[in-house]
C-alpha cells in the first residue's frame, strides 16, 4: 500500500538519535517494535520500494499507517525499552520468545527459618531463590530427588512441620535432620541449604573443598559419626559433579546459544557452564522468524532472553552475532554489574561446544519434524475416521464447535472454536455474550448462538455487514457441546432458517455422539484417533467459553474497583481494561507502567499504584 504523504514527511524528519519506534496500523493496534541507533536511517529503510524488502517487512509495511517513536540517549537505553515494550505490546511481526511461564523453576525457601526445595512456576518476589527454567517439572522434581540424597533438608508441608508429634519416617532413614524437634540449629541446617545454593550455582568445587575442610576436622577431633556422614556427602557431591565437566579451556562462566530453525520458529538451545562445569541447559522456542536473518534471530532471543534471567555469565557465545553486538555487551554488563562479552568463537574449546549446542538443536528440529509427520498422519486418520462414522459426503475441512458457560445464570457467554484440516484455527474462534436469555437456561442459549451465527454469515455472504464476512465460511460439520436436549435446540433453529449442515451433539457423560434424528448414540472407539480429535474440539470449546466468562467476570469487578480510583473516568478505565488483561495484573504493574497506557497522566498512574498497594496492605 501507499502511504501518505503527512507519514513520509514526518518519516524524514525523524532525529538522527537512537530511540524506539512503533509502527501501528489503522486501528492503532502495534504491529512492530524496534530499536535504532539513529532512528531516521532506521525507519527510512522500511519506505522504499516494497520488491526490495525481505517478504515478512513488505508485508508489515502493508498495513503500517501510523508511527510513534521514543527518543533515548543512548543505544542502550534503546534496547531496554524494546525489549520491555515488546514483553509487554507482543507485536505480531516481532519475534517472539515463548514465555517462560509455562517452564518449572527450582525455587530455595529462603523466607522460612528452615528451608526447603520446591517446584516454583514462575519467579516472584518472595525472599526465596530460584534456578531455571528447566524443560519439564520432571527434571526439577528428579534435582530435587538426588539433593536430597546428598543433603538431609526437610521436604514436609509447614502444616506437618509444626504440628508432627515426633520425628518422621525420613529423619530415621537419614534424609531429613529433623529440625522440627530441634535436633539440628537453624544455623547449621541453613548451612547446608546454602552448600545446596552453591552446588545449584555450578560451584561444585567450593562445595567439596568445605566437606573436605570439615571431614579433616571431625576425623581430628575423633567425632567419626559425623565423619563418616561427611564422607558420605562428600562422595554423593563428587559424583553429582563429575558428569557435569566440559572442557576446562572453553570458558569457566558462559551460555552457549544456538538454534536451529523449524517453519515459523526457531528451536534454541542454552547451554549454562559454570566453574568449568554444564550444570544445565534449555529448550526454548521463538515464534515469527520466518525472513528474519540470523543476525536478527540472536538480538531479538539475547534481548528478550536476558531480560529477566536470574543470572547473566560472564560470557555468551552465539553462532552469528546480532547487528548491535557491542550495545548488547553493554547491556548485558549493565545487566550482571561486570563484563560481559558477546561472541561468536572461530576455532578451539568454545567452537566445539558452541558446535554440540548447535548438534542438540538441530538433533531436537528433526525430532519435532518427526513428530510433526507423525501428528500430520493421525490428524488424517482422524478425519477420514469421522468423516466414514458419521456419514459425511467428505472429509470434514472446517468443524466448529460451540459451549455455553455461566455462574448460575449471570455473564452467560458462548463460544464457537473452529478446527482447520483438524488444526485449531484460533484467528476463527468467536465469543458470544447471551443477549436474549434470562436465568441459566443452556437450551435456548444454545439456539440462540446458532440463530446469531448463521444470521451473521448471511448477512456477510450478501455483503450486507462487511465487519462478519469472518462468518462467512460454511462449516463441513457442527458439534455441540452437550447432550439431546443442547443438539435439538440448535437443530430446531436450523431447521427454521433453512440452514442445511451435518449436526452433532457429544456428551461428556460417556463421550457419545448423538444425530438429531436418531434415538441410538454413535460410540466411537475411545482410543481411537477420531473421537480423540472430537474430544479435542469440544474441550478447546469448553475452555474458551469458561476463559471469556472470567474475564467477564473479573472485569465486572476490576471496573467496580477502578471507580474508586479518584482521577479515573470512563476513558482511562477503558484504557485500562483493554491494556491489562485482569485485576492482578494492574496490580503488579508499577507506576511508570501504567503511565505508559494511553490516556494515562503520571498522577493518575500513581494514584492507581497507590490504591493497590493501600489494598494490600490494609
Amino acid at each position: 500500500m501507499s502511504h501518505d504523504a503527512e507519514l513520509l514527511a514526518r518519516v524524514r524528519n525523524l532525529p538522527e538519535r537512537p530511540g524506539v519506534y512503533l509502527m501501528r496500523d489503522a486501528d492503532g493496534t502495534i504491529l512492530y517494535i524496534g530499536k535504532a541507533l539513529s532512528l531516521r536511517a532506521r525507519v527510512r529503510s522500511y519506505f522504499q520500494d516494497p520488491d526490495r524488502l525481505a517478504t515478512k517487512v513488505a508485508a508489515l509495511m502493508r498495513h503500517v499507517t501510523d508511527l510513534e517513536v521514543i527518543v533515548t540517549d543512548t543505544e542502550v537505553e534503546a534496547l531496554i525499552l524494546e525489549a520491555t515494550l515488546v514483553k509487554r505490546h507482543q507485536p505480531k511481526y516481532n519475534i517472539q520468545l515463548k514465555d517462560d511461564k509455562a517452564y518449572p523453576y527450582l525455587r530455595i525457601t529462603w523466607e522460612e527459618s528452615f528451608p526447603r526445595l520446591l517446584v516454583a512456576r514462575r519467579p516472584a518476589d518472595d525472599g526465596g531463590r530460584y534456578f531455571g527454567p528447566f524443560p519439564r517439572a520432571g527434571v526439577v522434581r528428579e534435582t530435587i530427588r538426588l539433593l536430597r540424597r546428598v543433603f538431609p533438608i526437610r521436604n514436609c508441608s509447614n502444616q506437618k512441620f509444626k504440628t508432627t508429634p515426633r520425628p518422621c519416617l525420613e529423619h530415621h532413614i537419614g534424609r531429613c535432620q529433623a529440625p522440627c524437634h530441634n535436633l539440628v540449629s537453624r544455623e547449621e541446617y541453613r548451612a547446608t541449604i546454602k552448600r545446596v545454593e552453591r552446588l545449584l550455582d555450578g560451584h561444585g568445587d567450593e562445595v567439596i573443598d568445605d566437606l573436605r575442610e570439615r571431614l579433616e576436622a571431625a576425623a581430628a577431633a575423633l567425632e567419626f559419626e559425623k565423619a563418616a556422614e561427611l564422607r558420605d556427602q562428600l562422595k554423593a557431591v563428587q559424583a553429582f559433579t563429575a558428569p557435569q565437566k566440559v572442557a576446562s579451556t572453553a570458558g569457566r562462566e558462559l551460555d552457549a546459544v544456538h538454534w536451529a530453525v523449524f517453519g515459523p520458529m526457531a528451536l534454541v538451545h542454552v547451554f549454562t557452564v559454570r566453574d568449568g562445569r554444564l550444570i544445565g541447559r534449555q529448550q526454548l522456542e521463538l515464534k515469527g522468524v520466518e525472513d528474519w536473518n540470523e543476525a536478527e534471530v540472536a538480538h531479538a532471543f539475547l534481548t528478550q532472553y536476558y531480560q529477566n534471567a536470574r543470572s547473566v555469565p560472564k560470557e555468551v557465545l552465539v553462532p552469528v552475532a546480532p547487528e548491535d553486538q557491542t550495545a548488547m555487551a553493554r547491556w548485558l554488563s549493565e545487566r550482571r554489574g561486570g563484563v560481559v562479552r558477546v561472541t561468536v568463537p572461530q576455532r578451539g574449546e568454545k567452537a566445539r561446544l558452541l558446535a554440540m549446542v548447535g548438534q542438540n538443536a538441530e538433533w531436537a528440529r528433526d525430532e519435532a519434524r518427526r513428530r510433526l509427520a507423525i501428528k500430520e498422519d493421525d490428524r488424517e486418520s482422524a478425519l477420514l475416521g469421522i468423516q466414514h462414522t458419521l456419514g459425511l459426503d467428505a472429509r470434514p475441512r472446517r468443524m466448529e464447535c460451540y459451549d455455553i458457560s455461566n455462574t448460575q445464570g449471570t455473564e452467560s457467554v458462548a463460544s464457537m472454536v473452529v478446527f482447520t484440516d483438524g488444526r485449531p484455527d484460533k484467528s476463527q474462534y468467536r465469543r458470544f455474550k447471551i443477549r436474549t436469555v434470562e436465568g441459566p437456561d443452556d437450551f435456548r442459549s444454545m439456539a440462540e448462538v446458532i440463530r446469531r451465527r448463521f444470521t451473521h454469515r448471511e448477512l456477510a455472504e450478501q455483503q450486507l455487514r462487511p465487519d462478519l464476512k469472518r462468518f462467512a465460511e460454511f462449516p463441513d460439520l457442527v458439534i455441540v457441546d452437550g447432550g439431546r436436549g443442547q443438539l435439538s435446540a440448535a437443530f430446531e433453529v436450523l431447521q427454521e432458517i433453512g440452514v442445511n449442515v451435518p449436526i452433532f451433539g457429544l456428551a461428556k457423560q460417556h463421550e457419545w455422539l448423538f444425530e438429531p434424528r436418531s434415538p441410538e448414540p454413535i460410540v466411537l472407539d475411545w482410543d481411537g484417533a477420531a473421537l480423540k480429535l472430537l474430544r479435542h474440539l469440544r474441550d478447546e470449546a469448553h475452555r474458551f467459553a469458561i476463559t471469556f466468562h472470567r474475564q467477564l467476570r473479573t472485569r465486572r469487578n476490576l471496573r467496580s474497583l477502578l471507580d474508586d480510583i479518584p482521577g479515573i473516568g470512563p476513558k482511562r478505565k477503558r484504557a485500562l481494561l483493554a491494556a491489562y488483561p485482569n485485576l492482578d495484573a494492574i496490580r503488579k504493574a508499577s507506576g511508570e507502567e501504567l503511565a505508559l497506557v494511553p490516556g494515562m497522566t503520571s498522577t493518575a498512574a500513581e494514584a492507581v499504584a497507590h490504591y493497590f498497594q493501600t489494598e494490600k496492605s490494609s
